[in-house]
């Protein structure tokens, strides 16, 4: 079983995802955060980001594990935060910065990336049975997944929200420029060339503007338990 959610940055999919596959019992994949780790790693070599081949090689090499993987076994307790290692080492704040968070739309435009990253998502897919989060799961890594669902909210409830996430890990950064980034990112997203951030046309829409978190996990795991 595939779950696919996808949404722009605050809408919540994060959250959900992780929620749902814990009371799913199964697997979650978190896709941002294998890009994420790829723009990171291409900040630190210092490469052109818009060199498709670079950046490209740079994703094709990079060994990316997200321990958060291991949720449906018991290993890793819900509180806890999803580890991710990049090359054998703990980067799971590092990819959260403002920084990562400016170069990662760039990066996630080029095709090379996203091949290989694709290639990877949909290899661990075929593998076991997961709940996905990202921009294009539900319309090009996982197309005949049993369940998609597109999470949105307000522009301004989603700079919230991300402000609120940066400002835990330390960040200081004024709400108004969390804004602009997001809003940045949206078009980013919307406009590339190879894997838009859209909704799938069979997605359930879910507005989480005025929703708890709890009530839209719920109406997550409703919506995949009908159709099982």
């Amino acid at each position: 079983m595939i779950v696919a959610i996808d949404g722009p940055a605050g809408s919540g999919k994060s959250t959900v995802a992780k929620a749902v596959a814990e009371r799913l019992g199964i697997h979650h994949l978190d896709t941002g955060a294998m890009y994420r780790s790829v723009a990171l790693k291409a900040l630190r070599a210092q490469v052109d980001l818009a060199d498709d081949a670079l950046v490209g090689e740079i994703a094709r090499s990079a060994k990316i594990d997200l321990r958060v993987l291991d949720s449906a076994s018991g290993t890793r307790q819900s509180a806890q935060p999803p580890q991710v290692l990049l090359d054998g080492v703990d980067v799971t704040a590092d990819i959260r910065t403002p920084m990562v968070d400016q170069a990662v739309s760039m990066v996630a435009r080029l095709p090379q990336v996203r091949e290989a990253m694709v290639s990877r998502q949909q290899e661990i897919g075929a593998r076991i049975s997961l709940v996905a989060e990202g921009r294009d799961v539900g319309t090009v890594v996982f197309p005949d997944a049993g369940v998609k669902v597109f999470l949105t909210a307000s522009p301004e409830v989603r700079a919230a929200r991300r402000h609120r996430d940066l400002a835990h890990t330390g960040e200081k950064i004024e709400a108004s420029a969390v804004g602009e980034m997001i809003d940045r990112r949206d078009e980013a997203d919307r406009t590339r060339a190879v894997g838009p951030l859209a909704a799938a046309a069979d997605a359930e829409i879910i507005d989480t503007s005025d929703l708890t978190i709890d009530q839209v996990i719920d109406r997550v795991v409703d919506l995949v338990r009908s159709r099982s």
